[in-house]
């Protein structure tokens, strides 16, 4: 007999106790952690969340575009958008600023590409400019991660950063960019040093990558 690996699926989403334990497990890495119904819910959130006023960097994200939330913060003018500032800035002679602006913001949102049950985050870039804020610098972040993000471990999440998300984010580097896209950085955030500054609103749906 030959043994057979178990392939992890990496669009289902993640069952409700998984999702519990997921939640539980970055609980214990100090990671604050809210379980909504769908990408509506976490839009609401959103916006109970973050401080009228805030200056706010949303990553480039299918689930922040997918879901409104993209939209609400940069067009809206609830919020000192980082990006609507940003393109008003000469990035021959302001880069240094642009990207400290970048860097700490009040509150950073995104996305990451893979939640693992043990509680780690997993996020990829090709130009990183969402991970320093999402390392430490900005002073609060929020991650909306849908249900289908969950893996086991961090094998699993590698795995899927490169066979899932990659394919799909450089077809969208293409449309967008007219350019492919590229894994240059990964960052894995395994536990939250300052207890309170992170936040993952877990939803049951799959959206995004």
């Amino acid at each position: 007999m030959t043994d057979t690996v178990p392939t992890t699926s990496f669009t289902d989403p993640a069952s409700d106790e998984r999702l519990e334990r997921v939640a539980a497990a970055l609980k214990e890495n100090n990671f604050n952690v809210e379980i909504l119904e769908d990408a509506a819910a976490a839009r609401a959130r959103i916006k109970e969340l973050i401080p009228e006023g805030a200056s706010v960097f949303t990553g480039a994200s299918e689930t922040l575009r997918l879901s409104g939330i993209d939209e609400d913060i940069n067009g809206s003018g609830r919020y000192d958008s980082v990006k609507v500032r940003g393109m008003s800035m000469d990035r021959a002679t302001q880069m240094k600023e642009i990207w400290q602006n970048l860097a700490c913001p009040d509150v950073m949102v995104g996305s990451v590409a893979a939640v693992t049950e043990t509680g780690a985050l997993v996020a990829a870039s090709a130009s990183g400019s969402q991970l320093p804020a999402y390392a430490g610098a900005a002073q609060n972040v929020i991650w909306i991660v849908g249900a289908q993000k969950v893996v086991p471990d961090l094998d699993a999440a590698l795995r899927r950063v490169e066979e899932h998300c990659l394919p799909l984010e450089d077809e969208r580097a293409k449309k967008a960019y007219g350019v492919p896209s590229s894994l240059n950085r990964i960052l894995i955030l395994n536990k939250e040093p300052h207890p309170g500054r992170g936040t993952v609103l877990l939803v049951r749906e799959a959206i995004g990558f």
